[in-house]
């Protein structure tokens, strides 16, 4: 599998994924057309909703902005959860009771996970990369700079330095300047 972009790589993102996938599994059945036109496509957009979500907050650049994608997420998760309890007990949509307790469940899935990121990130003693304290932000930098005047150094080196050779030194030098 392809990696598309650094999200993919979570695990509630993955499990929301085989939400949605689950959901389209069902939807490109003949047996979809036993649940109502505007049910199909509010079930699509809730379970899409829940990955977008995850995405869109991964790439913010705050605690507070990543807390809130993740409660739409949640959210939507719920709203897939909904929308399945409120049709599990027609008789007409005993082909798909399996298809559609699946969703339900991989649905559950993903709100108790994103519940437990939400929790682990409400602890966290900091807001974000913009939200940093100063005294963290000052290490950061400070290690930049050495990393940075380090892999300087280390690409300038002559051919006749003891260091020339050493593989941090050739690696330094197969690396574009910064």
């Amino acid at each position: 599998m392809a990696k598309y972009d650094r999200f993919a790589d979570l695990p509630v993102w993955q499990s929301a994924a085989e939400l949605y996938n689950a959901v389209l599994d069902l939807l490109e059945t003949s047996n979809a057309s036993l649940l109502s036109p505007g049910f199909r496509n509010q079930l699509d957009r809730a379970a899409l909703s829940v990955s977008n979500n995850i995405a869109e907050g991964f790439e913010r650049s705050t605690k507070a902005e990543l807390l809130a994608f993740l409660a739409i997420a949640r959210g939507s998760a719920g709203e897939v959860r909904s929308m399945i309890a409120v049709v599990k007990a027609r008789s007409t949509l005993k082909p798909i009771t399996r298809a559609l307790e699946k969703i339900r469940q991989l649905a559950e899935s993903c709100a108790r996970q994103l519940t437990g990121w939400e929790t682990s990130l409400q602890k966290l003693p900091f807001d974000g990369a913009r939200h940093l304290p100063e005294t963290e932000r000052k290490i950061r930098e400070s290690k930049q700079k050495f990393t940075n005047f380090r892999q300087g150094f280390l690409r300038t080196l002559k051919r006749d330095h003891p260091l020339y050779n050493f593989p941090e030194a050739q690696a330094a030098r197969d690396q574009p300047d910064s």
